[in-house]
């Protein structure tokens, strides 16, 4: 097992960072952090580097017990948002900055930082500064010196919160062929449901300090585990149990909520007995999916996303008549609001 994580909890003064959470990541294997802001994600990933010392529980890396090692100790590589790179050295030097720390070879570090240069794809760029590149490539120099000393783990802090749209997506798909290729056991920290889903083989969602669910990026969004789960991961409707859409269906909750995809909308242009009223307020042109905003005759708000081949069959306009239905909708015994 690459990581293991029994019982730990941390606090700062009254704040409940992290509190009794326990978790286990494969080695080789690449992990999501995923939840909003204050979840105790990003405390969890400095109790794993040792930036930070849990108050209870304890922590092994690689089967060792590393709870009380230093970060030195652990052989952590770590990738902050922000690059951290030295802006007086080159990007050759900055990548060979920790093998020199060590005290390895020159020889051997000269064929190593080549070898990085060449798998981050910056090779004949060695001599620039970090001034001298965009943010995408100082990212990825900053990748480079944390795989440069062999960690390992992998953990990255945030790594693409500071790129803009395009930069950040592009890195995402180098990061998942990378890890492919390297095979280091990787833990990065991310609010970006989009991209913990796109780019990790498991996802931990956090909430309050507490793990709410684990489990594969179809797990989590197919089966979520509780509300707060389903409200986070990808847009919901979020309904009263009572909304008319549910009555003639069948669907019958206990709870008071109810938890509806937009996809799982179903839109038509003739009623039938399963369908209820409605009328259409906005139509939003997102790609290949059209967004769909329609008022439900008992003045419910419901959001449906449809493919643009079915979008273009309806021919739907404002203020039109349409009938929908719900296909599949998810109940919960709590909601825990984001």
């Amino acid at each position: 097992m690459g990581i293991v994580v029994e019982n730990v909890s941390k606090r700062f003064g009254s704040f409940q960072a992290v509190e009794q959470v326990n978790l286990e990541i494969k080695s080789g294997s690449l992990v999501a952090l995923l939840g909003p802001s204050g979840s105790g994600k990003s405390t969890l990933l400095r109790l794993i580097a040792g930036l930070e010392m849990p108050d209870s529980g304890k922590i092994y890396l690689t089967g060792k017990d590393a709870t009380h090692q230093s970060v030195q100790e652990r052989n952590i590589g770590f990738v902050f948002q922000h690059y951290a790179l030295f802006k007086h050295l080159t990007v050759r030097q900055n990548v060979a900055f920790g093998l020199e720390i060590r005290k390895v070879a020159k020889k051997k570090i000269a064929g190593r930082v080549e070898q990085l240069l060449e798998l981050v794809q910056l090779h004949g760029l060695g001599d620039r500064y970090p001034s001298q590149l965009s943010g995408g490539q100082r990212q990825r120099v900053a990748l480079a010196r944390a795989l440069a000393v062999e960690p390992n783990v992998l953990l990255l802090d945030e790594p693409f919160g500071a790129l803009d749209a395009k930069v950040r997506k592009d890195l995402r798909a180098w990061l998942r062929r990378l890890h492919d290729e390297v095979h280091v056991t990787t833990v990065f920290v991310t609010h970006d449901q989009e991209e913990a889903m796109e780019v990790a083989d498991e996802l931990v969602v956090m909430n309050q300090g507490k793990v709410e669910q684990i489990g594969t990026p179809a797990e989590i969004y197919d089966r979520p585990a509780s509300a707060f789960v389903m409200s986070f991961i990808g847009p919901v409707n979020v309904l009263p149990s009572s909304s008319k859409i549910f009555q003639s269906t069948g669907f019958d909750s206990p709870n008071p909520e109810v938890f509806l995809r937009p996809q799982d909308v179903i839109v038509e242009k003739i009623a039938n007995g399963a369908t209820t009223s409605a009328t259409v307020s906005r139509v939003i042109h997102l790609g290949w999916e059209i967004q769909v905003e329609l008022t439900l005759d008992d003045g419910q708000f419901v959001m449906a996303h449809l493919t643009r081949d079915r979008f273009d069959e309806l021919n739907l306009e404002p203020q039109e008549r349409v009938y929908v239905k719900p296909k599949d909708a998810k109940s919960f015994p709590l909601f825990y609001s984001i």
